[in-house]
């Protein structure tokens, strides 16, 4: 399997979304590079990821492949983030392998109660199809990328960044409607009318749930990624100022600051005790500033 193993210190594992590609994360990975040891990959049925793909096993390769990845990086331990589709991913990983993760970071995460909508079940009719209107829809995004800047300009030179890398690394639509199928059948109730939620309630590991702006985020709405927080009360919940869904790619260095923060061992005795979830909010004005926490 093909592994991006980067940086020196405390390892965290990072779960790309949907789409399938690490590269999609880049800059997100290249700061916290600088602060922890990354290790990622593409998701198992991406060919770029060189990895072993079981049709029978369905959704459970991208579990499965984590533990992959720990095994060939000779990492027992690590934090596990999992961003948006990815989330799921960790969320599930931590589950299964509770012994592998020293901590749980969750980004704009899908929740358990997840289901197509209106305008999923649109593309998922005809993916390839319908490709360039999905394309094309990317446009209301813009507002997010260009909040995150400083000046219209950087919006509009950050803009075409991550239009640049999104046809670099040119997601599959196919692949990424079978993705959906796939999770749909995981999130199904089994025949005792049971949801994963109580799979996911067994995990006790420190959790951290992050989210965007309500108003800039336009993929996963942050009070249904809130919803976690049901499930694990002990969770600690941040929100990235001046963005939304797309903090790993707006926010590099923010988003890099509390995960490695996170995962170094920078949670709250109150995320850890499980007296209720600590509310941090990350806010930076200025490209050369630290971020400064604003607690709530």
């Amino acid at each position: 399997m093909n592994i991006v193993d980067r940086g020196t210190g405390h390892p965290i594992v990072v779960i790309p979304g949907i789409q399938g590609r690490w590269e999609w994360m880049k800059p997100g990975i290249d700061a916290l590079a600088a602060r922890a040891r990354v290790i990622t990959f593409s998701l198992a049925d991406e060919p770029s990821s060189h990895a072993s793909f079981d049709d029978a096993l369905g959704f459970w390769n991208y579990v499965e492949q984590v533990r992959e990845a720990l095994d060939q990086c000779g990492i027992r331990e690590a934090a596990v983030c999992g961003v948006s589709y990815g989330g799921l991913i960790a969320a599930l990983f931590a589950a299964r392998h509770p012994h592998r993760v020293a901590s749980l970071i969750l980004v704009s995460a899908l929740p358990p109660s997840w289901k197509p909508d209106a305008r999923v079940l649109f593309y998922l009719r005809y993916p390839w199809l319908l490709s360039p209107l999905f394309c094309l829809g990317a446009v209301r995004l813009y507002r997010e990328i260009a909040t995150a800047q400083d000046t219209w300009w950087s919006g509009v030179t950050s803009a075409c960044g991550a239009g640049a890398i999104a046809l670099q690394h040119m997601f599959h639509p196919g692949r990424m409607a079978r993705r959906v199928h796939l999770l749909s059948s995981v999130l199904a109730p089994d025949s005792a009318g049971r949801g994963i939620e109580a799979e996911l309630s067994h995990v006790k590991v420190p959790t951290m749930i992050v989210i965007g702006e309500e108003s800039l985020e336009r993929v996963v709405p942050p009070r249904m990624t809130r919803e976690y927080l049901a499930i694990w009360p002990h969770a600690r919940i941040e929100t990235l100022a001046r963005t939304g869904h797309l903090g790993v790619l707006t926010r590099p260095e923010e988003f890099a600051a509390v995960v490695s923060a996170f995962a170094s061992g920078g949670a709250s005795s109150e995320s850890r005790s499980g007296d209720g979830p600590t509310h941090v909010r990350m806010s930076v004005r200025g490209s050369g500033r630290r971020p400064t926490e604003v607690r709530e």
